[in-house]
């Protein structure tokens, strides 16, 4: 495929777009709603109705609010319909012609909406996830053509370093420094990863891309390529994802037919070629040695670092990884110049984020939003408070990496650095809000057991540590424990964060340290009195507890 052609089949697809469009949301979400058969109603409607002609039914991706699913949007008119069962469909249909309807409607004018900024999410709910045509009508694949034909690799990979693209799997680190480094490592075998291995509980950002607009990670992971010199990418996916494995592979599948991946792309010396690889679920295979040991066939373990893997990773050779929502930037970038990707955001925090918006809060759902937005414009205009009059108490980030932050924090923008400093992380986009109903003792003994239960066990402190831990939040829990524990929780949470092998065991005692540096009253509240103990933070003696 040449410009030319893709060019006319942007044309034909947009020359035969109808007067009107019901946008059905077809992603996960929905589709456990029974979105499938709202769209076969409202299909069934149109030609009921003799609109064939003047009215397309498109499946799409995620429509963002997902709360109110199943979702299906009109256009060109822009109503927003919520909670949409299959009899439903005629009288949306209906209003086509005139008529009224019964269904609920969304306001366009909501903070949910109006304060996002869709960069990766752009094509999400918008575009047909399986239909590469639909892609290529907003501009797919241009920017691969671009970097092809205008650009060399070492600009493409300057151009990421001036747009200031963090890796968005959580640690933050530049995308440019990465890529230049995998560039400059000698080999002449080199591959690139997707790391699609989303484990955090109440995290479905990379899920929702991918079952969303799966062409913007593989243009993404094509010009990575181009950039690094590797002919070879992977895709990492968990198996708990089928029908984003599903639409992957439809849309690999396309892309290769049309000559976007494969030999000689667009007419050039460049080739790529894109696999799949299914997890089998373990979250430690999140982190990127365990994961490219999983993708070898071996047992999903991490490995000491130093050699990192853009210097030796998969089967000895440099590789480079990013997350999905990393790569899914990338095209846009490329596009629309690296000048306005840093306009956006705060001066260490380029562009945006997108966050799985979940917990005891009005609307759930998925979210993309400038970097350094306070997480009170996201918590309570964008997610609308806490439901049945309830008071936010606490925002959980990071997932079992991150921390919970309390409320009189909520100014706090959301960047790498400043939640750094309240001792949570960014993580991959994981957002779970938490009311005055919630115990934050039992939040963090869940996380705890969620780590305990995913170490991969290679290194003690994580395998034996996260246990000791658990095992102490639960004594606390059930006002066993006494200030002489509290005191052995915070040395254990120490040795576990500054001596595991690898990120997991780094990072689970951040839940727990969090909690009892901004909610230490509920330990000692939980507290047996201990007249020989240390008393932690200069705590007194607690009373006993009445029964």
């Amino acid at each position: 495929m040449d410009l030319n052609e893709l060019l006319q089949i942007k044309e034909k697809e947009l020359a035969a777009q109808k007067p009107h469009t019901l946008r059905c949301c077809m992603a996960a979400g929905c589709m456990s709603s029974n979105s499938q058969a709202v769209k076969d109603g409202l299909e069934k409607a149109v030609a009921d109705a003799g609109l064939s002609n003047q009215v397309e039914v498109r499946g799409v991706g995620c429509m963002k609010l997902c709360c109110q699913g199943p979702l299906v949007q009109a256009d060109p008119a822009g109503a927003l319909y919520e909670r949409v069962t299959p009899p439903d469909a005629a009288s949306i249909v209906g209003t086509l012609l005139g008529g009224a309807t019964h269904v609920g409607k969304g306001d366009p004018h909501d903070p949910f909406f109006t304060k996002q900024l869709s960069i990766v999410l752009a094509n999400s709910g918008v575009v047909d996830p399986e239909r590469i045509e639909s892609y290529l009508a907003a501009d797919g694949y241009t920017g691969l053509h671009e970097v092809l034909h205008e650009m060399t690799p070492k600009d493409v990979v300057e151009g990421l370093v001036k747009s200031g693209l963090r890796g968005r799997g959580g640690a933050g680190f530049p995308t440019g420094l990465k890529w230049g480094t995998v560039a400059k490592s000698p080999g002449e075998k080199k591959y690139v990863i997707c790391n699609a291995d989303e484990g955090d509980p109440g995290a479905f950002m990379d899920r929702s891309v991918l079952e969303s607009d799966p062409h913007s990670v593989l243009e993404g992971m094509a010009i990575a390529a181009y950039a690094v010199g590797a002919d070879q990418g992977f895709i990492y996916v968990r198996a708990e994802y089928p029908l984003a494995i599903s639409r992957l592979q439809t849309a690999i599948r396309q892309a290769k037919q049309m000559g976007l991946l494969g030999s000689a792309i667009f007419e050039s010396p460049f080739n790529f070629n894109i696999d799949i690889r299914i997890g089998a679920g373990a979250f430690v295979c999140g982190e990127e040695t365990a994961l490219m040991a999983s993708v070898e066939g071996k047992r999903g373990t991490p490995r000491p670092r130093p050699p990192f893997p853009a210097e030796s990773g998969l089967w000895g050779c440099p590789t480079l990884i990013n997350n999905v929502e990393t790569f899914a930037n990338v095209p846009a970038i490329i596009r629309r110049g690296a000048d306005w990707f840093a306009s956006i955001g705060t001066e260490k925090s380029k562009g945006t984020k997108v966050f799985a918006l979940a917990g005891k809060i009005k609307n759930t759902g998925l979210i993309e939003v400038p970097m350094g937005t306070r997480l009170r414009d996201i918590v309570e205009q964008m997610g609308g408070g806490a439901p049945d009059g309830g008071r936010i108490k606490a925002v959980q980030t990071g997932g079992p990496s991150g921390g919970c932050i309390p409320a009189d924090a909520l100014d706090t923008p959301v960047d790498y650095e400043s939640l750094t400093k309240l001792g949570s992380i960014m993580g991959s986009g994981g957002m779970i809000v938490m009311d005055q109903t919630t115990n934050m003792v039992e939040i963090a003994r869940f996380f705890m057991e969620f780590c305990m239960d995913e170490s991969c066990g290679k290194c003690i402190p994580c395998r034996a540590g996260t246990v000791q831990m658990h095992h102490l939040l639960t004594k606390i829990i059930e006002r066993k424990a006494t200030l002489r524990d509290l005191a052995k929780l915070e040395e254990l949470c120490d040795m576990v964060k500054h001596t595991s092998l690898c990120g997991l065991g780094q990072t689970a005692p951040n839940p727990t340290v969090s909690t009892l540096r901004f909610f230490r009253h509920e330990y000692l509240e939980l507290l047996q009195p201990d007249t020989h103990g240390p008393h932690g933070n200069g705590a007194v003696t607690q009373p006993p507890v009445p029964a």
